[in-house]
């Protein structure tokens, strides 16, 4: 099976968590983009993340994340939605140093910890939920963590990681979500809190072939989990050549007018998914009408 996601309660109810193995997710997104293998950690983990917090939101619900750090790796941004779609990005792909001293990938340096994450929650209201936080590391993971904290008063656990091969594909990618429910006792608390600390690395698990069920069972055990849900995830993008129309819509009629008579045509692309959509001269007199038409209107 490919990726996909678990939901539990552990503990009789007290604690929520997920577990979620994205390898063919954070696969696609680094092909896409080409990624580095700090660059495709820091993306990985982000989408890895993004995603758990996307299937915990109802019907056509839906969420931004934006990771900006002011590190060489720029901004990272990743959309999810509830049904486990997401797509992300970076803005320079292109970004890797040496491991570690922990001889792990140097995420935190390619993210920096200079800035805020932010999560934006579309929720079909007249305005959208809005949470920003600063980053306390640029790990993402502890990231996440203290956003959950601080932003939405969760106490959670935040666990996100990437393995990438020497051939910079991905070797291994996914992660852990546990929150503690309101009423749980200070012992349940403690005892999560303790097995986190002696748990190997997620991505280490992964690449042992660990399944999502298996990881939340290492966590705690199997008499103390009840599974409720499972659910396929995958990257896939949105876009369209309608959706960048309107966007070039936008642009106003003067813009539009520059672009037939001295380009003849046009070419955009898509942040998240690099398709490249070509608009012929008398597509663009067609957008151009209708512009004119609006602005006249």
């Amino acid at each position: 099976m490919g990726d996909y996601l678990v939901k539990a309660l552990a503990f009789n109810g007290h604690i929520r968590a997920q577990a979620i193995i994205s390898t063919d997710m954070v696969s696609e997104a680094q092909r896409r983009h080409n990624t580095w293998p700090t660059a495709s950690a820091a993306m990985g983990r982000t989408i890895t993340a993004a995603t758990m917090m996307g299937v915990q939101l109802k019907g056509q619900d839906k969420l931004t994340v934006t990771v900006e750090g002011g590190g060489p790796i720029g901004v990272i941004i990743a959309d999810a939605t509830s049904d486990g779609v997401a797509r992300g990005y970076v803005t320079n792909p292109q970004v890797h140093f040496d491991l570690n001293e922990k001889g792990k990938l140097d995420v935190a340096r390619a993210v920096g910890n200079n800035g805020h994450l932010s999560v934006v929650k579309d929720l079909g209201m007249r305005e959208n939920f809005t949470g920003r936080v600063p980053l306390v590391s640029g790990e993402i993971g502890d990231d996440f963590t203290y956003y959950f904290v601080h932003s939405e008063q969760i106490p959670s656990a935040v666990g996100v990681g990437v393995l990438v091969n020497p051939d910079n594909t991905i070797k291994a990618s996914g992660g852990f979500l546990i929150q503690v429910l309101p009423g749980a006792p200070d012992d349940i608390i403690n005892q999560v809190e303790e097995r986190l600390t002696q748990v190997k690395p997620i991505s280490k698990m992964i690449e042992e072939g660990l399944t999502p069920e298996d990881i939340l069972t290492t966590l705690f055990s199997k008499d103390d989990v009840q599974f409720i849900d499972k659910m396929g995830v995958t990257f896939e993008c949105t876009c369209s050549k309608e959706r960048l129309s309107n966007a070039l819509l936008g642009m106003g009629p003067d813009e539009l007018r520059s672009m037939i008579d001295e380009d003849h045509g046009a070419e955009a692309s898509c942040h998240f998914c690099r398709t490249t959509y070509h608009f012929s001269e008398s597509e663009l007199e067609d957008i151009y009408q209708r512009a004119k038409d609006t602005l006249e209107s």
